[in-house]
């Protein structure tokens, strides 16, 4: 009996051209200055870990490395917190990839909460360190918004995938 949540469809390498310009727009995101509003979700790191997830050969600690360096340079923030947060992240998903994979969306959610709660983790204890207060727990919604994301961004970012439903009878594939 096939579950209700696979899809029968093949999908196609993902083109190194759309998982640059996907990290570049999430960048681009992430760099809108919005104010206190502690609700966004960290875009970078939710398509880092996407990509980490799907694409693990070809997005992994030097893309995460990075886009941190980047970040860290756009929020004018201590040098080095994005990049080391981004990097764990990166080797978690890395390293969950072929797990997560197996899951539906809805618990596939369930793994990145952690991950990007600890990418939250790291940023709020190299913070600390270097002397600035702490932000409140609001500050922790971002983890609850990446996780609510995931199943639209998976859908977004998978649409490009996508084989043609077209049937080729001489293919066995």
């Amino acid at each position: 009996m096939q579950p209700n949540h696979s899809s029968r469809r093949i999908l196609l390498p993902a083109k190194y051209w759309f998982v640059l310009l996907s990290l570049v727009c999430a960048l681009g995101l992430n760099l809108i200055p919005l104010g206190r509003f502690s609700g966004m979700p960290d875009w970078v790191a939710v398509v880092l870990v996407f990509w980490c997830i799907h694409q693990p050969l070809r997005v992994g600690i030097a893309t995460s490395f990075f886009f941190g360096l980047l970040m860290d340079v756009g929020n004018a923030s201590v040098m080095g917190q994005h990049s080391l947060a981004y990097v764990v992240v990166a080797f978690v998903a890395g390293m969950l990839s072929r797990r997560i994979l197996w899951f539906p969306l809805s618990q596939q959610a369930v793994h990145v909460f952690p991950m990007l709660l600890l990418t939250q983790l790291i940023m709020l204890a190299i913070r600390l360190i270097a002397g600035d207060s702490f932000p409140g727990f609001a500050w922790f919604l971002a983890s609850v918004s990446g996780t609510l994301i995931w199943y639209p961004l998976t859908f977004l970012l998978l649409l490009p995938q996508y084989q043609p439903v077209e049937r080729d009878e001489n293919r066995p594939i």
